[in-house]
């Protein structure tokens, strides 16, 4: 076993190599764990049926100390096994009813993604003033880590949170620009929160809002086929149907081989079929009686 303390208080057998860099000692960690007493025989704690595992914060919500030595030594996509002395886990009193005291505890640990939120965390401690007067590189990598955590929520199908997420990187974007160059750098970061916000409100049954954000990405880039499509597919999510052909008809003149854009607009004129048609059997029903 490798020592991680060079004092054999964090023993690590590599079960799977990961890729990338270590995790850095400020990241929000998502890991699969497994605790055990004595010789693997014994479970006190796991995580391993948890579909999503939530991110944890190192020195926050993972604050056993052997075990966050031990995840500063894993990389992305890494599994491990981990032996902790009393001194880097419970100590010498242990944890009631679960652990006894001087306890040698062992962890199963897999690193399923990480992401480096020191910058984040230290921006959001600042005044708005003392925000306002950083470098704009510094913003936009804030935004863009902001941005990259709702990306992770999304992706776990958590939305909501996802969507509180890319309005905090917005919300960091609305300073002044000194030139049209910083200005661009600044539409740019906009253009995919607006298009991420979009998506994500769709995703919530919002088509009203997800119609808004797509309209806030059109003002930006008035070429953006992305943007045309997310507005098309809340119009016809809200029975525009007129708008949503016009949206969706644009952002196929710019990529007319674009398979999702193509089967939104079948989709389009298969619900449009159905509404006259729907509309048409209304109208005989409400004549028949005249008829009759």
């Amino acid at each position: 076993l490798q020592d991680l303390t060079g004092d054999g208080g964090v023993r690590k057998e590599q079960l799977r190599p990961g890729t990338g860099q270590p995790v850095p000692p400020s990241a929000s960690v998502a890991v699969k764990y497994s605790g055990y007493l004595g010789n693997w025989n014994k479970l006190f704690c796991s995580n391993e049926n948890s579909k999503y595992p939530r991110l944890m914060k190192l020195g926050k919500d993972i604050t056993l100390w052997g075990l966050e030595i031990g995840l500063l030594s894993m990389t992305k996509g890494e599994a491990a096994l981990f032996v902790l002395t009393p001194e880097y886990a419970y100590g010498q009193r242990g944890c009631p009813p679960c652990i006894p005291p001087n306890t040698t505890v062992l962890f199963k640990v897999e690193v399923l993604d990480f992401i480096d939120s020191d910058e984040c965390d230290a921006f959001f401690e600042l005044t708005y003033e003392q925000q306002d007067r950083l470098p704009l590189e510094k913003v936009l990598k804030v935004a863009a880590t902001e941005r990259e955590f709702g990306n992770y929520f999304f992706y776990k199908q958590h939305f909501k949170i996802a969507k509180d997420r890319y309005k905090r990187a917005l919300s960091i974007l609305g300073r002044s620009s000194s030139s049209k160059a910083e200005q661009s750098q600044i539409n740019a970061s906009k253009l995919l929160l607006f298009l991420n916000l979009s998506l994500t409100y769709l995703k919530l049954d919002r088509a009203d809002q997800a119609l808004k954000y797509g309209e806030l990405a059109l003002e930006v880039d008035q070429g953006s086929a992305k943007a045309l499509f997310r507005c098309g597919q809340a119009c016809l999510y809200m029975r525009e149907y007129s708008k949503s052909r016009d949206f969706l008809t644009r952002a196929q003149c710019i990529q007319p081989f674009n398979r999702d854009i193509n089967n939104e607009l079948k989709k389009l004129a298969r619900y449009y079929k159905e509404y006259v048609e729907m509309e048409k059997e209304m109208c005989c029903q409400m004549f028949d009686p005249l008829n009759s």
